[in-house]
């Protein structure tokens, strides 16, 4: 596999702000970036007086004019384009397949209402195994970068595989010479609902033995990662409650997603649907088993 990023191109403000983060990200790895635009011309809508030759001569236009500016702004990045005719979900999912990193454009409403992320990144989203982050225009690309104060922000749940979300958390931390925070919301075994007079201290206890949990998960990676500056955030309550908050000033959020395969199709969880539609920042959706 050939070490490189992958961002999807369409012309939009979404996509070019999705572009302008992704070709900081190569840099930051140091390795090429790949532009890809697909359109599938027999189920798009058809434009009266449009023709498949204009929508050809549209796409590569869309590519020459984001390569064009990547390129200006980071000369010395190895930017490659790809235009292709299929359903833009699959061809980008197809494409993410050997990228170490896809991204995304979203469009941002700003507040509390965040993200709107779109059909085609949903539909990528679910169907790759490979990291996914989605962009939004109102990311500043020549905000925050390496050497920044700003934090990265990752949810972290003790009780899933959390390997490959952390790695790539610390891993982007490390990168961009930033501190890390790790958010853990826990809430009470299902058995309390049943209990009229619980004791207090059972509380206290749990939350202390969760504590450790989180301190013991992080332990490896802090060793590993010695040069991270990394605090957690443990509490009662829903994650999201607390990692869309955080996301306000962050460079990113990290979220996992179990890979769940079945008739009815894949789906994300409850936490990283939250801060996928909420969040301030930018979201890495990491899948896991």
């Amino acid at each position: 596999m050939n070490e490189h990023v992958t961002v999807g191109v369409d012309g939009s403000a979404e996509s070019l702000a999705a572009a302008r983060w992704a070709a900081q990200e190569a840099v930051l790895r140091q390795v090429p970036l790949r532009l890809v635009h697909a359109v599938d011309w027999l189920l798009d809508p058809v434009v009266p007086g449009v023709g498949r030759q204009d929508v050809d001569s549209w796409a590569d236009q869309a590519l020459a004019d984001a390569s064009q500016e990547l390129r200006r702004r980071h000369p010395r990045l190895d930017v490659t384009t790809r235009a292709l005719s299929a359903r833009p979900a699959a061809a980008l999912a197809a494409e993410a397949a050997d990228a170490d990193l896809l991204v995304l454009g979203s469009r941002g409403l700003g507040g509390l209402v965040g993200f709107i992320v779109g059909s085609v990144a949903m539909s990528t989203l679910v169907a790759t195994d490979t990291p996914v982050v989605l962009v939004r225009p109102a990311d500043d690309p020549d905000g925050p970068g390496t050497g920044s104060a700003a934090e990265i922000v990752v949810g972290l749940d003790v009780h899933e595989a959390c390997d490959r979300v952390l790695a790539f958390a610390f891993e982007e931390a490390d990168r961009r010479r930033c501190p890390l925070r790790a958010v853990h919301g826990w809430k009470m075994p299902a058995a309390y609902t049943y209990v009229p007079f619980a004791d207090p201290g059972n509380e206290r206890d749990i939350s202390r033995s969760i504590t450790h949990m989180v301190e013991d998960t992080l332990l490896p990676w802090r060793h590993k990662f010695p040069e991270v500056a990394v605090s957690q955030t443990v509490f009662r309550g829903p994650a999201a409650e607390r990692l869309v908050p955080a996301s306000q000033g962050a460079q990113l959020v990290v979220v996992g997603r179990r890979l769940r395969r079945s008739p009815l199709g894949m789906h994300l969880g409850s936490v990283a649907h939250a801060v996928l539609h909420h969040a301030a920042a930018p979201v890495a959706v990491i899948a896991h088993d």
